[in-house]
């Protein structure tokens, strides 16, 4: 058994792909536009698995855009999509000054948390040993839930 793809549905497809792909940093790699069904599949892979992707041998993220459905609650009924980055506090730096609110800041050089548009929670672990606590990060706290 292979893990394949974690599939969230959208509500505004321009919002979710600018904060999965321009803000995150996911790479589009499929799109499937349905007419008869009334849908649009998009799956997006982590920079460091795009090569591997490309073979659909690498987990993604499908987005599922309903066309005639703008609302969905409860996104984290399903739990929440993990990465794994080469450095937190410059990820979490980065999408802050993209307009991210973070929601479980780094304070541990570890683990954070943010939410995309359709309040869908990615948490963000850090690659290898937790880096030292840092500033702004390690007094910063927790905005909204996680």
């Amino acid at each position: 058994m292979r893990y394949l793809h974690t599939m969230i549905r959208v509500g505004d497809l321009e919002a979710a792909l600018d904060f999965f792909c321009a803000k995150l940093g996911l790479i589009e790699m499929h799109r499937y536009d349905n007419e008869a069904g009334r849908f649009t599949l998009v799956f997006l892979a982590a920079p460091d698995d795009v090569e591997l992707a490309v073979e659909r041998k690498a987990p993604m993220v499908e987005l599922t855009h309903n066309w005639d459905e703008r609302t969905y609650t409860g996104g984290r009924n399903f739990g929440h999509l993990a990465y794994r980055v080469k450095n937190i506090y410059a990820t979490c730096q980065k999408l802050m000054d993209a307009g991210v609110v973070i929601n479980r800041p780094p304070r541990d050089g570890h683990m954070a948390f943010v939410r995309s548009p359709d309040g869908i929670s990615i948490e963000l672990l850090q690659e290898g040993e937790r880096l030292p606590p840092q500033e702004p990060w390690a007094s910063m706290g927790n905005t909204g839930s996680w």
